[in-house]
């Protein structure tokens, strides 16, 4: 079977013939259990977002802030495995019809096995992965199982990226672009600021892939402020805290989660 990088595709192409950006939402899976996490994505696309990032908890998460490090430590104490992705993956995708993506790092998926994780990750109905700390150059093997088992391949960009390297990268990857808004790691910021723009019209000057901009959005008016120069919004530690606000009343936090959802997807129209 193969995978849904042409949902992706059409998805974020639709975003973009109703003049406004993709809403794009993160939560690890197994957070707070694989159950409850696949609720909450699936409450997170009902309530308005286009695509949802699946991520894999990793125990040295060097891209994400406190706030994520904590739900991947809940997820992995709960025991969350790959399996456990793969079927939140299959599970979501099938509640909801949306674009589904796994965020990994790049280890989970060397021990797994490169062709099989590419094979399963199709077979659930996934619509491709992002990788944010596999290098270009080491990438092609990756790559091409991806590509085989139609699979998008997103590499993360930074305001470090000089433009070189920029054409470099997005001339490897499929999909969209993940712009990082600025250096750091992920978690909720009061301003988004003046990097993100810059990069994003730097990057698309290198391709014509989507740009879509994570880091550091965490409410309606940032999500409109990024929405007047990206093609997507990438929200995670967001929707992180408010799962982790209800303190194990899965119920309220699923309202919370629907509800933020709902908040940031009127913030993406607000130019339209």
């Amino acid at each position: 079977m193969a995978g849904n990088v042409e949902l992706l595709n059409s998805v974020l192409a639709q975003a973009r013939t109703e003049n406004r950006a993709a809403l794009v939402g993160y939560l690890p899976a197994g957070f707070p259990t694989v159950d409850g996490g696949v609720r909450a994505m699936t409450e997170m696309l009902d309530g308005g977002c286009d695509i949802v990032e699946v991520g894999l908890p990793h125990s040295d998460p060097v891209l994400d802030g406190p706030v994520i490090q904590t739900a991947d430590d809940i997820a992995l104490r709960g025991g969350v495995k790959i399996v456990d992705v793969i079927r939140t993956v299959r599970e979501v995708h099938a509640a909801t019809g949306a674009p589904v993506l796994c965020m990994t790092y790049w280890n989970p998926v060397d021990a797994y096995g490169v062709e099989r994780f590419a094979a399963d990750l199709a077979e659930a109905g996934g619509a491709g992965c992002i990788l944010p700390d596999l290098p270009v150059e080491e990438s092609e093997v990756w790559r091409k199982a991806a590509e085989q088992h139609g699979l998008a391949t997103v590499f993360v960009v930074a305001p470090s990226s000089r433009d070189e390297r920029l054409a470099k990268i997005t001339a490897a990857g499929s999909g969209f672009v993940y712009a990082a808004s600025l250096m750091g790691v992920t978690g909720t910021r009061a301003s988004v600021g003046r990097e993100a723009q810059e990069l994003v019209a730097r990057t698309r000057a290198t391709t014509d892939l989507p740009v879509c901009v994570g880091l550091g959005v965490s409410n309606a008016e940032q999500a409109a402020e990024v929405a007047q120069f990206a093609d997507g919004v990438i929200v995670g530690s967001a929707f992180v805290k408010r799962l982790l606000a209800e303190d194990g009343d899965l119920d309220a936090g699923l309202t919370g989660v629907r509800a933020l959802a709902g908040e940031l997807a009127e913030g993406v129209r607000k130019h339209t």
